[in-house]
């Protein structure tokens, strides 16, 4: 990479490496189920209980239905994935359809990701206000809540819990989702092994079957429908059915955001965790939906709509203790995964807006990183405001909620399809097509893509006629962001360049690597992200020798797990904020006199690309700043937690955490010589005085008697001796 060119010189503008590829720490299919089921498997707790209001007693095999349909979804996801596409939803629906319909997409998924946390959050509420109200009324106490009342406080405060950990930057990783479905896999095998032991013992009845003649719509139910003759046409009647189950398949979504954090091969992962997610969610939804059908009374279930999974585990077989008991884990496991949901919510609206702002389609106003955080905190603080007024205008009925949240689900679902139905005819580099593919007068015809079109857009317009609520709700929304966007994108267009900042020659590479930049081996690598805080870069600047060391200095682009399964931009990559930053940059490597390389790098998790930076640059130093987030000692933690996840050989090289008016903290990464304290180094040359004077002479080293010593640790912390070794270790802590 060019050096930094003198101040006198302009012609020539600054050369900045930018690596195209993300840096990843990847999951395995297992964590990347986990991650989407954390999202569609919340909706077992809500989505029966809603369809039945609409649709009547059939409802549960409609749910059903819908749990085997997003089969087809699963390989509409699996397509789009599989094609390499650079740029955010926008630019793919706007380059596939135009902008126009682009910008009804991206508005119909955002309004998708705003309802996702309030109606989650909500029926959590409902499930934990009717518990409380039912132990209550066991213990004979006189206090009671009103479960709509109690759902709105517990929601929006669960949400203000979330929007702070989210303005922090700390997001959950994919060990927590895997544990909270491996707790939500307990529940859902113990309705399995339990619900039809209480069918060969109590007995029950199979829900009607869902054919024309059984479906019972509310008035709610048919919206504007009602009244009219589309109801008594059968085929008709089947589709507004279906429309009204069909937000059991919320979450799907996420599958396409893991995408590019699954392992290799990807595709073939891909393919597991979509089967895994789709199997899943047909027992654990579908089928337990159907078990709720033929367990609780149908005089009784209505009355448990809003909390239809703690009605059939008090409708078991068995003693009342031990239904409450598999009651009150039952209300733990929606507590868990419910409110989770709502973080998913927000880091995938905010991943979404992030994306849309980067293809110019949102005003950089948004984009703005928090001063301390550095996290984008008015599209948070948004999203945030949007989900808490959404929880205040539904009085915590999760009805309405459900019935608006439909209107964001079908429509995402729709035109995603139909951008790759159009895909299919514009590209021909999908590593993966949806099945029923036939061949006839020498062109393809996708058959199964084409099905899969036409029932979402068929269930798509029947529930724009048969839901008031969501359609009012939901094209209110889309109108207001759709003349957001539409704003935002003709006042980019016009904006002048910020005038100012240098303009850089962008180096586009796919990956970082010795040949990717100039500097030697053992170089100094700075990472940098808040250009109002680079003391660290300063104190750098100053104390290296350019003979000996050369310096890079790195960003981390951050990449939003919203959206994850396309590839970022040119201008994405290196947008306004970068700009601004390497100005600055640029500015104090003059100042000092000194050259820098400068280099983005993409990445979910800032720690992993940091050390995979450092590790293909063969850096001798990785120096970074203080964390507004974490102190010294857990920022250290973590990029050496980074660290022990590369492949190996892994290269060892040196953190410098430098914080203004404190001295710099030095952690050596991988094997390295400890740094003894004098006292320690005092006694084991006394030990090994003594061996080698009274046992061995001069054949014993100092190596020697410390091999020892930490063998016989080892084999006494894994031996009877464990608890006193750890008693000790914590005594030298505290006494350090």
């Amino acid at each position: 990479m060019a050096d930094i060119p003198s101040p006198g010189d302009r012609q020539t503008a600054t050369k900045v490496v930018v690596a195209t590829t993300v840096a990843l720490s990847f999951i395995s299919f297992w964590r990347a189920a986990a991650i989407v089921l954390s999202d569609l498997a919340s909706s077992a707790f809500y989505a029966g209980g809603i369809a039945e209001q609409a649709i009547g007693k059939s409802a549960p095999w409609f749910i059903l239905g819908v749990m085997l349909f997003s089969f087809a979804v699963r390989s509409v996801y699996m397509e789009s994935c599989s094609m390499f596409v650079r740029g955010g939803v926008y630019v793919v629906v706007r380059d596939s359809m135009g902008p126009f319909i682009a910008r009804l997409s991206v508005s119909s998924l955002i309004f998708d990701y705003i309802l996702t946390g309030p109606i989650s959050v909500v029926t959590a509420g409902q499930y934990s206000g009717r518990l409380l109200n039912e132990l209550s009324e066991l213990t004979h106490a006189q206090f009671r809540v009103s479960p709509n009342q109690f759902s709105v406080y517990f929601s929006i405060a669960v949400t203000v819990y979330f929007w702070w950990t989210n303005l922090k930057g700390i997001h959950e990783s994919s060990g927590k989702a895997l544990r909270i479905m491996q707790v939500t896999t307990v529940m859902v095998i113990g309705f399995l092994i339990w619900c039809p032991l209480t069918l060969l013992t109590k007995g029950g009845h199979l829900p009607p079957a869902p054919v024309p003649h059984n479906l019972q719509f509310s008035p709610d139910g048919l919206g504007w429908f009602k009244g009219t003759f589309w109801p008594t046409i059968p085929a008709v009647a089947i589709i507004i059915a279906f429309g009204h189950s069909l937000l059991s398949m919320s979450g799907f979504e996420t599958l396409a955001q893991v995408y590019r954090e699954i392992a290799y091969p990807k595709l073939k992962n891909l393919r597991l965790t979509g089967n895994l997610v789709c199997t899943y969610a047909v027992v654990c939804t579908g089928v337990i939906t159907v078990f709720a059908g033929m367990i609780i009374p149908d005089k009784l279930r209505l009355s448990y709509v809003d909390n239809l999974l703690g009605g059939l585990a008090m409708h078991l077989a068995g003693p009342y203790v031990l239904r409450l008991v598999f009651h009150i884990f039952v209300v733990i496991v929606g507590f868990l995964i419910l409110s989770g949901a709502v973080n998913t919510s927000i880091i995938g609206a905010n991943g979404v807006m992030n994306r849309v702002a980067e293809d110019g389609v949102l005003l950089d106003w948004f984009r703005k990183p928090h001063r301390r955080f550095g996290t984008t905190y008015r599209i948070i603080n948004l999203i945030a405001l949007l989900q808490i007024g959404t929880i205040l205008a539904s009085k915590g009925n999760v009805y309405t909620l459900g019935e608006a949240y439909a209107f964001g689900v079908v429509w995402s679902f729709f035109l995603k399809s139909m951008g790759v139905l159009v895909l299919r005819y514009h590209r021909h580099d999908q590593e993966y097509k949806m099945p029923l593919n036939l061949h006839f007068a020498g062109r393809e015809w996708p058959i199964g893509l084409m099905l899969t079109t036409v029932v979402l857009g068929l269930v798509a317009i029947a529930n724009l006629f048969s839901k008031k609520i969501a359609t009012v709700w939901g094209i209110s929304f889309t109108i207001v962001f759709f003349i957001l966007f539409t704003i935002s994108e003709r006042v980019n267009a016009r904006r002048a360049k910020k005038s100012g900042l240098e303009e850089f020659n962008l180096d586009m590479r796919a990956e970082v690597g010795a040949s990717t930049v100039h500097a030697r081996p053992g170089c100094v690598l700075v990472a940098v992200r808040d250009y109002n805080h680079m003391t660290h870069l300063d104190t750098v600047l100053q104390k290296t020798n350019l003979r000996r060391h050369d310096i890079v200095v790195m960003t981390v682009r951050s990449v939003s797990s919203g959206a994850g399964e396309y590839e970022l931009g040119e201008n994405q990559l290196f947008a306004d904020y970068e700009r601004e930053l390497f100005s600055r940059v640029v500015t104090m490597a003059e100042k000092q006199g000194k050259t820098v390389d400068l280099l983005v790098v993409p990445g979910v998790d800032p720690f992993d690309a940091m050390v995979q930076t450092a590790a293909r640059l063969q850096a001798s130093k990785l120096v970074t700043g203080v964390s507004a987030r974490m102190d010294s000692e857990e920022l250290a933690r973590k990029i050496g937690q980074a660290w022990e996840k590369l492949p190996e050989p892994r290269h060892s090289f040196s953190l410098e955490v430098i914080s203004p008016g404190r001295p710099s903290a030095f952690i050596n990464l991988g094997p390295h010589p400890p740094r003894l304290w004098p006292e320690d180094v005092d006694r084991l040359h006394g030990l090994w005085l003594r061996l080698a004077e009274g046992y061995f002479g001069s054949k014993l080293h100092h190596r020697d008697v410390l091999g020892v010593a930490l063998r016989r640790l080892q084999k006494d912390l894994e031996g009877e001796r464990q608890a006193e070794v750890i008693e000790d270790l914590g005594k030298e802590l505290r006494k350090n």
